[in-house]
């Protein structure tokens, strides 16, 4: 572990070697990177945001990583047929999903995302069943003992999971633990559970978890995962699909 004068000396030493700008140029960057939510600036200097248990807004991860959300999603948008029924959970990633099931003529679906379910609402053909239960304003989903208990007399086709954490040993994670008991509800009453998530979450634990790798059939993610993470999970027996960005 570095101590924070040696720290702050190699940080300069990077800067003079690989960098030629001002000062103003730095705090510009600076600034551009807690606008997008990367980091805080301090006195003196910024703290990395990329923590897997801090949790931005919906609103704040909605856009982050669009390409890599969207191709996914349409991918997902391929394991559906018509008279399914359907779990989606709530995340920026199962959102856009949501908008590619206008293709769709007949579907029902579950959800605990209101923003879900409002996208829904209009779509011909597609049932809507929001769960109760508490609502979570960082992800605007309703979770905790109602939401568990609404799920407990419902059986689905498929389940369309979200993941902060997506990791070998430490499997699917979040970081709220009421979240993450709902999210494992949703698990169970699912014929088939896929996974939607980018390879931002690959390697990362978070504070509460919700399912063990072995519990996932599918997992669809974007080509900048690495390989042989990828490799290590289709060992686990998930069949594991990448999506060109």
């Amino acid at each position: 572990m570095l101590y924070e004068e040696e720290r702050k000396l190699k940080i300069v030493e990077y800067l003079r070697q690989h960098f030629q700008v001002s000062e103003s140029t730095i705090r510009r960057d600076l600034q551009e990177l807690e606008d997008a939510k990367l980091l805080k600036r301090t006195h003196g200097g910024a703290v990395c945001l990329d923590d897997v248990n801090l949790e931005p807004s919906f609103g704040e991860r909605e856009d982050r990583f669009r390409k890599e959300k969207e191709a996914i999603a349409r991918k997902a948008a391929n394991f559906i047929q018509n008279g399914d029924t359907l779990l989606i959970d709530s995340g920026t990633t199962t959102l856009y999903m949501a908008k590619e099931l206008n293709r769709f003529s007949e579907l029902k679906v579950v959800t605990n995302s209101i923003i879900l379910a409002q996208a829904l609402q209009g779509v011909r053909g597609i049932e809507v069943i929001i769960i109760g239960g508490t609502l979570r304003k960082n992800t605007l989903a309703m979770v905790g003992p109602i939401a568990e208990q609404a799920l407990g007399i419902l059986n689905v086709d498929k389940a369309f999971m979200a993941t902060n954490g997506l990791d070998l040993e430490g499997g699917l994670t979040t970081p709220n633990i009421v979240e993450a008991a709902t999210k494992a509800k949703m698990i169970k009453i699912a014929k088939q559970v896929i996974l939607l998530t980018d390879h931002t979450k690959v390697g990362r634990v978070a504070f509460a978890k919700f399912a063990d790798l072995s519990q996932i059939d599918a997992c669809i993610i974007d080509d900048k995962a690495q390989k042989e993470m990828l490799a290590r999970l289709e060992e686990e027996g998930i069949a594991v699909y990448t999506v060109q960005t």
